[in-house]
């Protein structure tokens, strides 16, 4: 044991000297740093042999010194706030704690009281205090059961509505101040950030048509466009996940069950319904629309948006009428709403369909084929915006900003020459489209040519893609001289980048 303690002794000994050790010769090079009559012995020293100039030198020197003890002193200063401001933060953050637990013992001992008093009041009126419940949930599912009804969701809707009133958001913004402020909403609250450009096209096709396709390579934020326009309008978009087994419009609204003489709805249904009641912009997302045929699920609607009296946009749920029908439900038919849209999105590969021209002439496609670029964007709060308010500064854009007769000729040559050269026409609807679009997009901000060259690439010259590459790939590069020549060189950009990515496939 003795032999031990002598090895303790000097195995410490060795440890707590070196810590004196490094503590002295701390000590002592601060001692050395601020000897000032060390400072003073080298300039006596030195001073009768410095020239004036060197003397500069000197007194610089010692400013250096100065200003190097300075920062650190400043250092150990902020350092030492720091860890003040830090201890002071956990104090506080201790006590806020110590102060929530005394409000949720307080809370939990306030709702113990309630729950007593609201078992006296029960019990006064010769019932259990635990029968209470019951009572509530038999008066909520009273309507489900109720064989009487048969659109039950619906049903809910009409009392969840029954006293609203519609608030007038007094809107007054522009369609310019609207796309700047959806983009720097998305940018500010959700980090979503899209080009002036994109948020141009976006609203213009809101414009031209009810149905908008969202096109292109996975991960672009195809879905995240429809999303945070349903967030900015403060209507949270309704997501219908499109499935492969999709074939008829019963996947989109639901259908009758013969067997329980109930109507099952489904969330699109719903909101469609809701949408009938408010003067609100309301939007539904078909996401992944082309997993199944969108021609077969979605056909009947295609028809009916086409329509240009909106009164004439009915569908047909049920062959017959209930007395017990919703409010707007009207002998089995719903009336689809003139405030929704509906906006599809689209990956082009090998598990999925591919759309046909029937879906795109009714469509307004918008290609996302790159990722956002993050800009510093002003804080902007969601909008409450009334339809009929942006369907009049739509109407209102369009009797303003009519497409030029200069640029109505010009697509004119353009349909000819395609005719000519391609054995490709558009129609009337095509032309009906554009008309709507273009004024919109020039309302927006943006340029009459852009607008067109826009609208021609997404929707007539996609129909190239049903040629044969091979045989039109001699046809490409006059084509883009005859655009260059009639609209102005390099005025057609989307035209003839689409042009020349056709060729490289050829």
């Amino acid at each position: 044991m003795e032999t031990f303690s002598k090895f303790l002794y000097e195995f410490l000994k060795q440890f707590f000297s070196g810590i004196t050790t490094v503590m002295k010769a701390i000590g002592a090079g601060f001692s050395q740093m601020f000897d000032f009559d060390s400072y003073q012995n080298i300039i006596d020293t030195y001073k009768g042999d410095l020239s004036a100039p060197e003397w500069i030198l000197v007194v610089v020197s010692i400013l250096c010194i100065l200003i190097f003890v300075g920062l650190i002193i400043a250092l150990i200063y902020l350092l030492c706030r720091k860890y003040i401001k830090f201890r002071k933060k956990a104090v506080d953050q201790d006590a806020l704690l110590e102060e929530v637990a005394s409000l949720n013992k307080q809370v939990e001992t306030l709702m113990k009281e309630k729950e007593n008093i609201m078992a006296m009041k029960i019990s006064q009126l010769g019932l259990k205090p635990d029968e209470s419940p019951e009572i509530d949930e038999q008066e909520q599912e009273e309507d489900s059961n109720n064989p009487d009804i048969r659109f039950a969701k619906l049903h809910e809707i009409d009392l969840k509505y029954e006293d609203y009133e519609q608030p007038d958001y007094e809107n007054s913004f522009t369609l310019p101040e609207l796309c700047e402020n959806f983009r720097n909403f998305s940018a500010s609250k959700l980090k979503l950030y899209y080009k002036p450009e994109m948020v141009r096209i976006f609203i213009s096709a809101l414009a031209s048509t009810k149905l908008i396709i969202l096109q292109g390579i996975s991960g672009t934020g195809k879905t995240s466009l429809a999303y945070a326009w349903g967030k900015f309008m403060r209507h949270d978009s309704c997501i219908a996940s499109v499935q492969p087994s999709w074939r008829d419009r019963t996947d989109m609204f639901g259908y009758f069950n013969e067997f329980t003489k109930k109507f099952n709805e489904t969330e699109m249904l719903k909101e469609m319904y809701t949408a009938g009641y408010v003067d609100e912009v309301f939007t539904v997302i078909l996401d992944e629309m082309n997993l199944s045929r969108v021609e077969y699920y979605f056909a009947e609607m295609l028809s009916i948006l086409e329509m240009p009296n909106r009164d004439e946009w009915i569908i047909e749920l049920v062959p017959n009428s209930w007395k017990t029908d919703p409010k707007y439900i009207e002998g089995g038919k719903i009336k689809v709403p003139a405030n929704m849209w509906y906006i599809g999105t689209i990956n082009n590969d090998d598990s999925t369909f591919a759309v046909t021209d029937k879906v795109y002439d009714r469509a307004m496609p918008i290609d996302i084929n790159e990722k956002s670029v993050a800009f510093e964007p002003v804080y902007t709060e969601a909008q409450g915006i009334n339809f009929t308010y942006l369907d009049k500064l739509f109407e209102t854009a369009i009797q303003e900003n009519p497409i030029s007769e200069e640029a109505m000729d010009k697509i004119e040559q353009m349909d000819n020459y395609v005719i000519q050269h391609f054995r490709i026409a558009f129609g009337n609807r095509i032309v009906a489209h554009m008309k709507k679009f273009v004024p919109v997009y020039v309302a927006c901000g943006g340029d009459e040519i852009s607008g067109v060259d826009y609208f021609i690439a997404k929707k007539i010259l996609r129909k190239f893609e049903q040629l044969n590459m091979s045989a039109i790939r001699d046809e490409i590069d006059p084509y883009i001289q005859f655009l260059n020549t009639t609209f102005g060189k390099n005025k057609m950009k989307e035209c003839i980048d689409y042009l020349l990515r056709l060729k490289k496939m050829a």
